[in-house]
C-alpha cells in the first residue's frame, strides 16, 4: 500500500481524534494529512512511540522498551521511511541469522542468505547451515513448509486452531528441530514459547521471510526511536495542520444519546486541565489492554467489541546492560537459545547513536517473561548475567572477568497481544459498529499480526477506513 488516494467526489475532510502516538497513532494520523484531513493525536505518556518508547537516563544513555528489529519483509513500514524521507536511517546488516551453540559456548552457528531469489536462498541458507540440523531433519522440515508456502494465506489462517509444537507434530517434522530453531523463533516473534504460539504466526513469518529475497534481511535503526522515527512523523503532521499532544490521557469515551461518539475526554496532568476532544471521527491506537478499560458500557454488548476479552498483551522484560569492555564484534541480531533470553544485540556494534569501539552495550529480550515480571530488578540482572556466562564464558571466567558498569530493566506486563491458537477470529476490523469510531492498533486485523508492521499498516489501514466511511456519508 502507498499512501492514500481519494477520488476528487469524495473529498470531504475533517477532524479527527486519535487516542495514542505509538507506531499505528502516528501511522494513522499521517495518512490521515495524505488524504486531506486534520488528525489531533493526544498520547498519555511524555514520550512518543508506545511499545517503541526509548528514555534517556542521567547519565544520556538510551534505554528502550524492546529491542526494535526492522525486516525486508516490512513494506508498510518501509514505505513510511521512503515517505519521510528518513529511509537512511535504517542500518542494514548482512543477510544471516546467528544462533548461540548450546553445545560449544561462545561459539555461533550462522544460516547465512545467498544473493538469489526467493524461496531458492532460504533453501539454501537452511541447506548450507550444518551445525544444527542434520539433512533427514532439514528435508522434513523443508517437506513440512511446502504446503504452506504453496496454499497461501488462507491455509495460514486456518492453521491458527494450532500451536506451532502441534503444527509440527501433525507434519511429522522432528522435535528436535523446535528445539534447535523454533524456540528461539517463538520467543522473538510474540515472547513465548512454541507451545503457545498459533502456527499462523509462525508461518506467516516463514512465508513473509522465504518468499521475498530480502524478506529476512535485518535492519537496525540508527539511534532511539521516539526521535528517529516518531519525530519524523509528528513534524509531517504538523507541517500539514495536524496535532499532537503528550501529558494527553484518554480517561473517558463520551456518548451521544444514538451511541456514537460526542468526545473524547482527556486528562488533566501535570497542572494542566481536562478537557473534552471533539472531533468528526474518533479513533483508538491504544493497545488492547488499556482499551478494553475505556469500554463504554453501552458497547460492551456487542460481539465486535465482546471479542477483545480473549486478547490480551504478554508481559515482556527488556533489559540494558553495560560494560567495562568489548564481549563480541557481531554487528547483528543474535538469537541466543536460552530458556530465559529471547533475542539480543551489541548495541554498540548494530546501532550508530550508541556506538562505542571500546565497551559493550547488551540489549536482551527477557522471554516468556510471565513468572519474572513481578521479581526485582536486581534478581532479573543477575539471572541474565548467569546465562551471560555461559553465552560468553571467556569473559566471565578467570582473574581479569568483564564488568557491569550499569544496568537498567524496563518491564512491560502487558505488550503486544498474546497470539496464542484461536487469536485470528477475535482481531477486530478497523471499522467498528459505531459510525464515527474506529480503531488502530496491532491487535487489529492485518497480515502481519503483532509487529511493527502491523501497527504502522494497521494505522494505514484505519486511515483508509476513516475517509471511506466520510466519503460514504457525504455522498
Amino acid at each position: 500500500m502507498g499512501p492514500l488516494r481519494l477520488s476528487a467526489d469524495s473529498l470531504f475532510f475533517m477532524r479527527v481524534a486519535i487516542a495514542g502516538a505509538g507506531l499505528a497513532g502516528l501511522a494513522c494520523a499521517k495518512y490521515l494529512c495524505d488524504a486531506g484531513h486534520t488528525p489531533v493525536v493526544v498520547e498519555a505518556r511524555d514520550v512518543l512511540g508506545g511499545k517503541v518508547a526509548a528514555w534517556q537516563d542521567d547519565e544520556g544513555d538510551w534505554y528502550e522498551t524492546g529491542l526494535h528489529i526492522f525486516f525486508g519483509a516490512y513494506r508498510n513500514m518501509r514505505q513510511l521511511f521512503k515517505e519521510l524521507n528518513i529511509e537512511d536511517r535504517l542500518q542494514w546488516k548482512s543477510h544471516s541469522m546467528i544462533f548461540n551453540q548450546k553445545e560449544t559456548p561462545g561459539t555461533y552457528s550462522r544460516f547465512d542468505f545467498p544473493d538469489i531469489p526467493a524461496p531458492l536462498n532460504g533453501v539454501a541458507a537452511i541447506l548450507g547451515n550444518n551445525d544444527m540440523l542434520s539433512w533427514p531433519e532439514k528435508i522434513s522440515f523443508g517437506m513440512g513448509l511446502v504446503p504452506a508456502m504453496l496454499r497461501g494465506q488462507q491455509y495460514v489462517e486456518e492453521c491458527d486452531q494450532y500451536s506451532w509444537t502441534e503444527w509440527l507434530r501433525i507434519h511429522n517434522i522432528p522435535e528436535r528441530v523446535n528445539d534447535e530453531v523454533f524456540i528461539a523463533m517463538a520467543k522473538a516473534l510474540n515472547f513465548i514459547d512454541p507451545d503457545e504460539i498459533s502456527s499462523t504466526v509462525v508461518l506467516t513469518a516463514l512465508n513473509r521471510f522465504l518468499q521475498e529475497s530480502d524478506g529476512s534481511k535485518m535492519a537496525f535503526l540508527d539511534g532511539n526511536p521516539p526521535q528517529r522515527l516518531c519525530q519524523p512523523i509528528v513534524d509531517y503532521v504538523t507541517a500539514r495542520g495536524g496535532e499532537v499532544h503528550l501529558d494527553s490521557p484518554l480517561r473517558e469515551i463520551e456518548l451521544n444519546a444514538d451511541g456514537s461518539v460526542s468526545g473524547f475526554r482527556i486528562g488533566g496532568i501535570k497542572g494542566k486541565e481536562g478537557f473534552t476532544l471533539q472531533a468528526d471521527a474518533y479513533v483508538s491506537a491504544l493497545p488492547v489492554d488499556p482499551f478494553k478499560l475505556l469500554l463504554p458500557e453501552p458497547w460492551k454488548q456487542m460481539p465486535y467489541f465482546q471479542k477483545l476479552d480473549g486478547l490480551n498483551g504478554v508481559p515482556v522484560i527488556n533489559i540494558h546492560l553495560w560494560f567495562d569492555r568489548k564481549l563480541t564484534d557481531i554487528d547483528h541480531l543474535l538469537f541466543s537459545r536460552s530458556p530465559l533470553l529471547s533475542v539480543y544485540a551489541d548495541m554498540s556494534n548494530t546501532c550508530k547513536e550508541y556506538e562505542d569501539p571500546n565497551r559493550s552495550m547488551l540489549e536482551l529480550v527477557f522471554a516468556p517473561a510471565k513468572d519474572w515480571i513481578g521479581r526485582s530488578d536486581e534478581e532479573i540482572v543477575a539471572a541474565t548475567m548467569e546465562e551471560l556466562k555461559r553465552l560468553f564464558p571467556m569473559h566471565f571466567t578467570g582473574d581479569d572477568q568483564a564488568k557491569l558498569r550499569k544496568s537498567i530493566v524496563v518491564k512491560t506486563p502487558l505488550s503486544v497481544y498474546k497470539t496464542v491458537p484461536g487469536c485470528q477470529k477475535l482481531r477486530p476490523d478497523q471499522t467498528s459498529p459505531i459510525p464515527n469510531f474506529f480503531l488502530a492498533g496491532d491487535y487489529t486485523m492485518q497480515r502481519y499480526l503483532a509487529s511493527m508492521e502491523g501497527a504502522v499498516l494497521s494505522g494505514k489501514l484505519c486511515a483508509q477506513a476513516v475517509s471511506q466511511a466520510k466519503a460514504a456519508v457525504a455522498a
